[in-house]
């Protein structure tokens, strides 16, 4: 008997051995138990996710012998017709080759007649979005409204190309990429029923090579027993794929950590002498960052099987989290010049070389010693009874009680004492004093600020006022343009002086410089905060 492979042999044959796709399952499982069955089902997503596989099965859920059902027997015609791929009311189109409308045409005609052998005839059309637009037209009419005994299941990897009249005549299912750790469960159990030897770190890495696809795991894998003579171990896996081992990658972040240069170039030595791809290595290179950073944010999302899971944590316990990220993007930088670069070789150990000249525990501590060396030195230090009690981080004391000038009143110092909030505080800050006597208080205010009069803003003022100076007064407000500068535009004035002053400060940095200039980096000055 001839050998059949791995991908087709173990294709799921029910919803309850199908992997990773439990949403889709879900609806379809409900939809078939209660009877509520659609005419056409639309599934979407990456090429070895099973879209075919799920049309499959649901085809057999529609035509069993035992009746409609979520739960196919298997064993009756119907079903072992469908597996073996010669049920008659089952048509499967490859749109691809059949793109044309007179073909389209010729195959919704024989839709009018009643199917066969089974309850429902299914046209399952693969690749859907390759039709041509006359093609989309000439099966809109039979799409909506197809005979009772028709169910369309369409199948595609790019549903954007899917015009929106045929869309919207679909119940829509977006089939998810499998995720590796599934992908290397499921190898292992096939694995186990086929009594093939087998380690966990080589079927990670097909799982992680397959990027989301059992169909490309199953190949994989295949091409892994063969490529190890009946078993499948890390290192040969790792040579059929090309990969770089992932000592090499904890070699160089272990060297890093210690500050010793000549074992990185050690490491990118042995790669070379390898053949190995310095592409794939600054490319895993990254993927390992990764790993690192979530294991410094989000320590629990480690699973407790993972196999490298105590080197993974000691890597992460010896970098800040601000290097982790300088370091991946040094990584992907380092990958894209590699085109470039005199060679790859030179092209890796420069990106070596810069992730140890930035190997600083954290971009903050560079900046704050860079700061301290350009500092001034100051001529005397002050004696502890003269050093101002504030500290740098202290929020400012609250000023003074401005002094009752009547000729030359202070109207910012008067706003911030006064025990305003909200719209009232806001309708005072934006307020230009123009007279205050014993009775009365003139206030001006701009006529684009006519809002913040809202009630009780203007009552909630002068009754702090009133409570302020110790009598009663009474504030009037004149709309006009300010003449003079109010408190809220001298605060902004002064925030927007720190910011530049910030901003500059950033720029002129040292540290910051030669980041700009090694990385091809940029200041965002949006992020840039002024400490006070």
């Amino acid at each position: 008997m001839s050998y059949q492979v791995l991908a087709r042999k173990w294709r799921p044959r029910n919803f309850s051995t199908l992997v990773g796709q439990e949403h889709v399952v879900r609806a379809l499982t409900h939809a078939l138990s209660e009877q509520r069955l659609h005419h056409a089902y639309l599934f979407t997503g990456t090429r070895g996710v099973g879209k075919t596989t799920i049309a499959r099965i649901l085809a057999k859920s529609l035509n069993c012998e035992t009746g409609i059902t979520a739960t196919p027997c298997g064993t009756c015609s119907a079903c072992q017709e469908i597996d073996s791929g010669r049920f008659v009311d089952l048509l499967e189109v490859d749109a691809a080759t059949n793109t044309r409308v007179d073909e389209m045409r010729q195959l919704l005609e024989n839709a009018v007649y009643a199917p066969t052998r089974g309850r429902f005839k299914v046209y399952v059309i693969d690749e859907v979005h390759m039709l041509s637009n006359s093609a989309f037209n000439a099966m809109l009419k039979t799409l909506e409204e197809p005979p009772e005994h028709v169910k369309f299941i369409l199948a595609t990897t790019d549903p954007q190309k899917i015009p929106v009249t045929v869309l919207s005549r679909c119940l829509q299912f977006n089939l998810k990429q499998m995720p590796t750790a599934a992908i290397t469960r499921h190898l292992a159990q096939i694995l186990e029923a086929e009594g093939v030897s087998h380690e966990a770190a080589a079927l990670a890495l097909i799982a992680r090579s397959a990027a989301g696809s059992m169909r490309d795991a199953l190949s994989l894998l295949d091409q892994a027993i063969a490529h190890g003579a009946g078993k499948v171990e890390e290192g040969p896996v790792r040579a059929m794929l090309g990969t770089v081992d992932q000592d090499y990658l904890f070699a160089i972040l272990e060297a890093l950590a210690a500050g010793d240069a000549s074992a990185m170039l050690a490491v990118a030595a042995d790669i070379g002498s390898r053949s190995l791809s310095f592409a794939a290595a600054l490319q895993e290179l990254a993927a390992l960052l990764t790993r690192i950073q979530v294991a410094q944010c989000v320590p629990a999302a480690i699973d407790d099987e993972e196999p490298e899971r105590e080197r993974l944590l000691a890597i992460a316990a010896a970098f800040a989290p601000e290097f982790i990220q300088l370091a991946y993007q040094i990584a992907l930088v380092g990958r894209s010049e590699l085109p470039a670069a005199p060679d790859e070789y030179a092209g890796f150990v420069m990106s070596l070389l810069r992730l140890y000249a930035f190997r600083p525990s954290t971009v903050a501590d560079v900046v704050a010693v860079e700061r301290q060396r350009s500092a001034p030195v100051p001529a005397a230090k002050p004696t502890p009874a003269a050093a101002p009690p504030a500290a740098a981080t202290a929020p400012p004391a609250a000023p003074p009680r401005a002094p009752n000038d009547r000729q030359n009143p202070d109207w910012s110092a008067i706003v911030e004492a006064l025990p305003l909030s909200g719209l009232a505080r806001a309708l005072a800050q934006h307020c230009e004093l123009r007279r205050l006597d014993d009775e009365d208080c003139l206030l001006r205010l701009a006529p684009s600020q006519t809002h913040l009069q809202m009630k009780p803003s203007p009552e909630r003022l002068q009754q702090a006022l009133s409570e302020y100076f110790g009598r009663p007064l009474r504030v009037r407000i004149e709309l006009a343009a300010n003449e003079t500068e109010t408190p809220a535009a001298a605060v902004d004035r002064e925030r927007q002086g720190r910011q530049e002053r910030a901003v500059a400060a950033i720029e002129g940095d040292r540290f910051i410089r030669d980041a700009i200039e090694s990385l091809d980096a940029s200041v965002v000055e949006a992020s840039i905060k002024p400490l006070a």
